[in-house]
C-alpha cells in the first residue's frame, strides 16, 4: 500500500510504501530511498482518456465519491492554467526546450533506449505508427478523439508505457529522443 508522501524530486511526487516507509518514484516505479532503495515495481499497461471513452469500455466502474467529508470543491480545477503555461511550478534537474514543457508525450522505453512521442505529431499520423528502438519493432497508436495513445509489442501485447508533460518525462530520460512524423517518414523511406 502506497501514500502520498508530499515530497517531490523533479517535479514529479514521490510515493511511500506504508510498510518500509521507502520512497518510491512515481516515473521511474523504484524506491528512491529507504530500505527498499533501488527495488523496482513491475510496470503495467495503463490507459488515458477521457471520461466517456472510459465509460463505453468499462461500464461497471466505480467511481471514488466527491463527498468526503472536507470543504474542497472537487468540481474547480486548483491548476487552471497550468497545463498551458510554461512555468514549471517545482524544480526539475535540467529543463529540455525541444517541445513546450507541458506537451503530453507517451514515453517508451525499449532495452535501455528511451522515446517520447508527442500527442501532436501522433494526431498528424493515421493514428498508427510502426516503430523499432533498441532493436525492439512496436506499433503506437493514437485515439485522437480521446487523446489516448498506447503501445504494443510486435505479437500485439500491449506494454507498458508512461503518459506524461514533456518536462516530467525528460527530466528522468535526459537522453531522450524525440519521434517526428517528418523524420520518421525519411528514415522509412531510406529504408525502402
Amino acid at each position: 500500500h502506497f501514500g502520498v508522501s508530499g515530497l517531490l524530486y523533479n517535479s514529479d511526487v514521490l510515493l511511500y510504501d506504508r510498510e518500509t516507509k521507502s520512497l518510491w518514484s512515481q516515473i521511474l516505479g523504484r524506491a528512491v530511498s529507504g530500505k527498499m532503495a533501488g527495488q523496482t515495481l513491475p510496470r503495467i499497461p495503463l490507459m488515458h482518456t477521457t471520461w466517456q471513452d472510459w465509460r463505453t469500455r468499462f461500464p461497471h466502474s466505480e467511481v471514488l465519491s466527491t463527498r468526503t467529508g472536507y470543504d474542497r470543491d472537487y468540481t474547480r480545477n486548483p491548476y487552471q492554467g497550468y497545463a498551458n503555461s510554461r512555468s514549471v511550478w517545482f524544480s526539475v534537474a535540467q529543463q529540455d526546450e525541444r517541445l513546450h514543457p507541458k506537451a503530453w508525450v507517451v514515453g517508451v522505453e525499449m532495452n535501455g533506449f528511451f522515446r517520447a512521442y508527442p500527442f501532436d505529431e501522433l494526431a498528424l499520423t493515421d493514428g498508427t505508427v510502426r516503430d523499432t528502438l533498441g532493436g525492439a519493432t512496436f506499433t503506437v497508436h493514437y485515439d485522437a478523439a480521446h487523446r489516448n495513445a498506447w503501445v504494443e509489442d510486435a505479437r500485439g501485447e500491449t506494454i507498458a508505457t508512461i503518459a506524461a508533460y514533456w518536462f516530467a518525462w525528460q527530466a528522468f530520460h535526459p537522453d531522450t529522443e524525440i519521434f517526428s512524423t517528418t523524420a520518421h517518414k525519411e528514415s522509412h523511406h531510406d529504408k525502402n
